[in-house]
């Protein structure tokens, strides 16, 4: 049987780009459709400040999920993302960009968030502003989203905000407290997916799901 897999994310989420490679995995899997949901946590009112203290409980964070996931932190993430005084840490910029990919390539929007995390967490970049963003999406071949996001009109910012309350509503009803929280809908039954194995085991995700 077709199953949907409802990820509920933050662009922004150390674990969320850990879990990147099974989504990636997930994707070739012919049964499975893999619907993108940011979920806002760390925009609006989760947007903060980037301060010594909480760069250092990342920073911390981030080479746990580095060692069990083998996905990379940068030198230069630590550096000029981390150590950026003047900006906050605000995933509402790169959220806007995924729903303009969701809205002109939509087949693509994995294939962005993965642009996204490398820029951030590999090459250091500031995925907080939406001049990157734009520039990323235009290397990518995607010069619609790009297009968008270089002014976003009131129906970008009113499409993103239907993703996000749909997220919310999600984790809301199954109870969820943090991302990612991924939910499969077989269409007879909805439920969460334990997701603690397919970190360390991409693998472990799609056999779980094909059960």
């Amino acid at each position: 049987m077709n199953k949907t897999l409802h990820y509920l994310f933050d662009p922004l989420c150390g674990w969320c780009y850990g879990a990147t490679p099974a989504l990636s995995a997930l994707s070739e899997v012919p049964a499975v459709s893999v619907e993108l949901l940011p979920t806002g946590l760390f925009s609006g009112a989760g947007a903060r400040p980037m301060d010594s203290e909480f760069a250092a409980y990342a920073w911390s964070n981030d080479q746990r999920i580095e060692r069990l996931t083998g996905q990379r932190f940068s030198e230069q993430y630590r550096q000029q993302v981390l150590g950026d005084r003047q900006r906050l840490f605000d995933s509402g910029p790169a959220t806007v960009a995924l729903t303009a990919v969701s809205l002109t390539a939509p087949a693509r929007e994995l294939e962005a968030l993965k642009a996204i995390q490398h820029a951030r967490y590999v090459d250091g970049k500031d995925v907080t502003s939406l001049e990157t963003l734009a520039g990323l999406l235009r290397g990518l071949g995607l010069q619609q989203a790009a297009e968008m996001l270089t002014q976003p009109g009131p129906d970008l910012l009113a499409a993103n905000q239907a993703r996000t309350r749909q997220a919310q509503a999600l984790m809301q009803e199954f109870g969820a407290r943090g991302v990612p929280t991924l939910i499969a809908d077989s269409g007879a039954r909805r439920w969460i997916v334990n997701h603690t194995a397919f970190y360390a085991t991409p693998r472990a995700l799609i056999s779980e799901l094909e059960a």
